[in-house]
């Protein structure tokens, strides 16, 4: 592994990437960062996102709704990403455990080593789903 130098840009966005429950991309780390750190360029926050998945300390969960997204928290889990509105959210471990249950039978019934999985179930959000399904509770 590269030895890198310390740097308080590159600790700011890691810290703020693992605190962060919206599973962020690149414009939101710099929007939220550029407040507190006025010489923070797009480019560098693009940069140490990339460093920080090849190192292990974040995770890029692909592209939703045009941009590449991240996740602070490298345990493989699942996510719920809402295809109209593009919000990401992590399952709970009680319901992750059962899907990784899920997964050993899987395995065991085809004989088939599961060593890596990435899940992302799409649906609708909440809000998206009223939004489009109309609540008439809604005012």
């Amino acid at each position: 592994m590269i030895e890198r130098k310390h740097s308080v840009k590159r600790e700011e966005i890691l810290n703020l990437l693992q605190s962060a429950k919206t599973h962020p991309g690149a414009k939101c780390v710099y929007e939220q960062l550029k407040r507190s750190i006025p010489d923070l360029s797009l480019a560098t926050v693009y940069r140490n996102l990339n460093i920080f998945c090849q190192e292990g300390k974040a995770l890029s969960l692909g592209v939703i709704s045009g941009e590449e997204r991240f996740d602070g928290i490298t345990e493989p889990h699942p996510h719920l990403v809402c295809s109209c509105c593009g919000s990401v959210v992590d399952i709970t471990p009680a319901q992750a455990d059962a899907l990784i249950q899920n997964c050993k039978k899987l395995s065991l019934e085809t004989s088939f080593f599961i060593d890596f999985r990435k899940t992302v179930f799409y649906g609708l959000c909440k809000d998206c789903s009223r939004d489009i399904n109309g609540d008439p509770d809604a005012a």
